[in-house]
């Protein structure tokens, strides 16, 4: 079958159309909703990280065009895991958005996003806390809960700035861990970093504004952060700022609003004592840190973020002294070359705060001059401003740009001008006549609306002023058949029964003229209608009676009953029925209907908007938005301003093995340390003669140094204790001076050892040498020892140094009272000093560091569980593995760190280090241990010494040896084991 169409040509070449080509036509132009995203299904399950990458940047594009996209969340959720870490972004960002509409799903990848809280990478744990923070189901409140403490500790601003993000995600999912989330919000309020302060100050602001005493450690860091803090944030801490200055500091303007007495003409006239009530009203002396606020948010008037700019406005409109809110104008003026959208906020802002403070923007008058271009709103917005800016000195600029305006072809904005106009005229009388010959000229004019809207405008002025105005009246009374606005006849109405005895002949043939049109006016022209009748009648009832029950008998059977009630209302009153004729309130009628009115208040809208906040959105709708909180009004009496005082923590003394360090000593030694190693090796090299004279003169310095502080104590002791420590001395330093000559290949580390204990030694000799004559006098007899043993040793420096050997190590098992260990030949090697203080190591403890007690220093008690302490290495990597989680190990996590340094158990041993910390700030973890192994064959495992208690937020390590050299490839596992618990 074909389809023959003359004259057309179609994509097949030919004239005709087969039913082949409607198929394949009809098939490309409907759509199957099911095979959708089934592209995007196969690209995300592809093994190739590219397909993936691009299938999840055409979803973030659909979602962000607004597009459904939630129909691939498990197709998502399982790259959650990919490797590639732009993969992860993007999948990370999808789950943010959807992780809540499919919660079920993504609660089956909480396990996935904790593993991503220990990520590398602060994007992907931020992604992570942030998608932890999206799901809103309340059984992970626990599991957020850690997850946002965790992070608040984290090393990252950005992970920590999330965190503060999710605080206040938490607490409506949970409002009863408030309590915590406060200590939270504390510590991060103590952050001084300028990406975190602002989502702190979020956060506390969402969770718990009403306490200030938070703040105010805090306060000056946050005034001095101010500037540096991103925009977003700048604009939260302002806003806090400003219901914190209300609270903690007293009124600027308090003096201002007193009027000021006359001061007396010559300065020596005595004036009057004031009373405690005018003493109280004058101005206080303003608080330093209120003008430390003023001054930090001056300069953010020059940001290019409109809301931070208009929260230093809103700051300095609310707690500013009045002098210096003029600062303020030129910064507003500025945002309004900006968006339609940002000149409409800003206008309504100056509007506001113009009615109160002309003088600050009247320098800028021209800025607010009407554009052509300019929308109908932003147009009144500015004629508002121009209204409010008004006086005797602008009024004629401001009249002839107000006949400009009327001109207009926007109507709503021609009739907001003649508003504008008669408000001015009403507002300054010395341009009243103008303005109201001005405005009967429009009445002329052939539009209607401003004819209406003028007539409106008119009848105000003429409330005022009605001398001399009979024409007026006449004029408008003359217009009522062609006027047909309701609000104009209305007005008209209105004027000739308010003034009817000035128009006496006119006004009763407008109500005939009205009686005949009365059912097919509008409820406000019929309501006006009745009122015309009553007082006509009341006035001159003769003309008027029969006239005005007719127009009661129409409004009897009116269908709006406002109308009817109004009717039957003042019938009653002006024809009592029969019987009621000595009705009080009958007889007077006439003063009722025909009293004297007060002129009405033209005033600006805006300034019913004072009672909201500036800048916020309740002031921009005038009307009280959800969750809007009013302004705290000033105190009294300014609070304590102590409470902002910040102690600083003292500074640590710089210590040197548990001892304090002397600045002269550390200076000196400075001093003395060589610059070049070379210089260190050649004095290496010397003789042993040159190296104990070193070795005695640094002893003899060192301890007239350090040891200032034991000589004063040591005086004080008995002659006994002197002669025994100085007894020991002598001993201690003829053994150095024949062990030093044995020791000459050994580098200047160790000679600094070895000189240090000498010079604790002699230091104690001469610290006890100031308490009697007999300690000076032992110590020049071994002054003189010393030189005739270095005389001796010059001459006998022919001997060999394996002579030497042989000699220090027969003296040396005397000294030392037994053989030497192998661990104390390990310690002679030179070419391996230790870098670090190390303890005594022993095989016996597997490994493990024990304080021994020497002869001078007996052994102390240690606290719990530090009864050990790990070997530490020459070169320790800083790279950490964790072994066991603390949700894993219920508030236990060891982590652990391969030292690369062989074990002293066994050489074909390795370190391991291992850090046990308890996370719990109050329970304490007993009976930590090695439970069951399961170790390859042939391979052995060296236990780390068991902790028998591990307090709360506390860190003990311990060492553990795996034997590598075993042949196998597998890993080492064990299980610990906490209190009958393997983990």
């Amino acid at each position: 079958m074909a389809l023959l169409l003359t004259g057309a040509t179609f994509p097949n070449g030919r004239n005709t159309l087969t039913a082949a080509d409607l198929v394949s036509s009809s098939a490309t132009f409907y759509k199957f909703d099911y095979l959708e995203h089934e592209d995007l299904k196969q690209m995300l399950d592809s093994n190739k990280d590219g397909l993936k990458l691009e299938a999840m940047k055409r979803i973030i594009g659909m979602v962000a065009k607004g597009r459904d996209a939630s129909d691939l969340f498990p197709a998502v959720v399982k790259n959650v895991v990919s490797s590639n870490l732009e993969v992860k972004k993007l999948v990370m960002v999808y789950l943010v958005r959807y992780a809540e509409e499919q919660q079920d799903l993504a609660l089956l990848s909480i396990s996935t996003f904790q593993r991503a809280l220990k990520d590398p990478n602060q994007l992907i744990r931020a992604c992570a806390l942030r998608v932890l923070s999206s799901i809103r189901v309340t059984v992970i409140v626990p599991i957020m809960m850690l997850a946002i403490k965790d992070a608040v500790s984290d090393m990252s601003p950005y992970v920590r700035k999330t965190a503060a993000h999710a605080i206040p995600k938490l607490f409506t999912l949970d409002p009863e861990q408030k309590d915590e989330l406060m200590m939270v919000i504390e510590k991060l309020l103590s952050d001084k970093t300028t990406l975190v302060v602002g989502s702190a100050v979020m956060a506390f602001e969402e969770v718990c504004p009403e306490r200030i005493d938070l703040i105010h450690k805090n306060y000056r860091k946050l005034c001095n952060l101010l500037v540096d803090v991103e925009e977003w944030g700048q604009v939260i801490i302002i806003n806090m700022l400003t219901r914190y200055a209300r609270t903690q500091f007293v009124d600027p303007n308090a003096g201002e609003m007193c009027e000021e007495e006359e001061r007396p003409f010559y300065d020596d006239e005595e004036e009057e004592v004031k009373s405690p009530e005018e003493l109280a009203r004058q101005p206080k002396p303003m608080d330093p840190d209120h003008r430390l606020l003023l001054r930090n948010t001056k300069p953010l008037l020059q940001s290019r973020n409109a809301a931070v700019v208009l929260g230093v406005a809103q700051l300095y409109q609310h707690i500013a002294p009045g002098s210096e809110v003029a600062q303020v104008g030129r910064a507003l003026i500025r945002l309004l070359r900006g968006h339609r959208e940002v000149q409409a906020v800003v206008l309504t802002n100056i509007a506001s705060m113009s009615t109160r403070r002309k003088g600050m923007f009247e320098p800028y008058l021209k800025s607010f001059f009407v554009r052509s271009s300019d929308p109908t709103h932003i147009k009144a917005l500015k004629l508002e401003v121009l209204t409010n800016l008004a006086t005797d000195a602008n009024i004629s600029v401001l009249l002839r740009e107000f006949q400009t305006y009327i001109g207009s072809n926007d109507k709503e904005f021609v009739a907001a001008t003649i508003q504008a106009i008669g408000r001015c005229a009403s507002n300054i009388k010395e341009v009243t006549d103008t303005c109201l010959s001005g405005l009967v000229t429009l009445l002329s004019n052939r539009d209607e609306s401003v004819v209406g809207e003028s007539v409106v405008v008119i009848r105000k002025l003429l409330q005022s002023e009605t001398v001399g105005h009979r024409d007026i009246i006449a004029h408008m009374a003359r217009l009522t058949d062609n006027i047909k606005i309701p609000m104009a006849r209305a007005s008209i109405l209105w004027l000739l029964g308010e003034y009817c005895d000035k128009v006496p002949k006119i006004a009763p043939d407008v109500l005939r003229k009205m009686a005949k049109t009365f059912v097919n006016e509008d409820d406000i022209v019929k309501l006006q209608i009745l009122t015309l009748a009553t007082k006509l009648y009341l006035t001159n009832p003769k003309q008027t009676r029969l006239l005005c029950q007719y127009v009661y008998n129409l409004a009897k059977y009116d269908t709006n009953y406002d109308i009817r009630d109004r009717a039957r209302l003042t019938r009653a009153l002006v024809f009592p029925p029969q019987g009621h004729e000595d009705n009080k309130l009958a007889k007077h009628a006439k003063k009722i209907f025909l009293a004297s009115k007060p002129p009405p208040l033209q005033h600006s809208s805006f300034k019913d908007r004072e009672q909201f906040q500036l800048g916020t959105l309740s002031h921009l709708i005038n009307s009280r938005a959800a969750g809007y909180c009013d302004l705290p009004d000033f105190p009294d009496e300014a609070p304590d301003p102590s409470v902002r005082n910040v102690e600083m923590p003292p500074m640590p003394e710089p210590t040197i093995h548990g001892h304090k360090l002397d600045k002269k000593k550390s200076h000196k030694a400075a001093k003395k340390q060589s610059f070049y190693s070379d210089e260190e090796g050649s004095s290496d090299e010397e003789g042993s003669d040159s190296g104990s004279d070193e070795e005695s003169s640094s002893s003899g310095s060192g301890s007239s140094d350090s040891e200032s502080d034991s000589s004063s104590s040591s005086s004080s002791s008995d002659n006994s204790s002197v002669s025994d420590s100085n007894s020991e001395s002598e001993k201690e330093k003829s053994h150095k001076r024949k062990t030093s000559t044995n020791k000459q290949k050994i580098k200047k580390v160790h000679k600094k050892e070895d000189s240090s204990e000498g010079s604790d030694d002699e230091g104690s000799s001469s610290s006890s040498s100031s308490s009697g004559s007999d300690t000076s006098a032992s110590e020049s007899e071994s002054e003189d020892e010393k030189m005739k043993r270095k005389k001796s040793e010059r001459k006998d420096g022919h001997h060999t140094s394996a002579d030497k050997k042989s000699s220090s190590t027969k003296e040396t098992p005397k000294g030392n009272g037994g053989g030497r260990s192998n661990l104390d030949l390990l310690l002679d090697l030179g070419d391996s000093p230790p870098s670090m203080e190390a303890p005594i190591l022993t095989p016996s403890l597997g490994g493990f560091l024990t304080p021994t007690a020497t002869p001078n220093t007996p052994a102390e008690p240690l606290a719990p569980g530090a009864s050990v302490r790990p070997a530490s290495a020459i070169h320790i990597p800083t790279n950490t593995h964790e072994l066991l989680n603390k949700m894993n190990g219920n508030g236990l996590s060891v982590n652990g760190r391969f030292t690369r340094s062989p074990h002293l158990y066994s050489p074909k041993m390795v370190s391991v280090e291992l850090s046990f910390t308890n996370h719990s700030t109050e329970d304490e973890i007993r009976d930590i241990s090695v439970g069951r192994k399961k170790l390859a064959p042939g391979m052995a495992m060296h236990e780390f010494a068991g902790i028998s208690l591990l307090p709360g937020n506390t860190t003990l390590n311990g060492t553990t040896a795996p034997d590598i050299f075993s042949d196998t490839f597998r890993n080492p596992r064990f299980f610990l084991a906490r209190s009958s618990r393997l983990f």
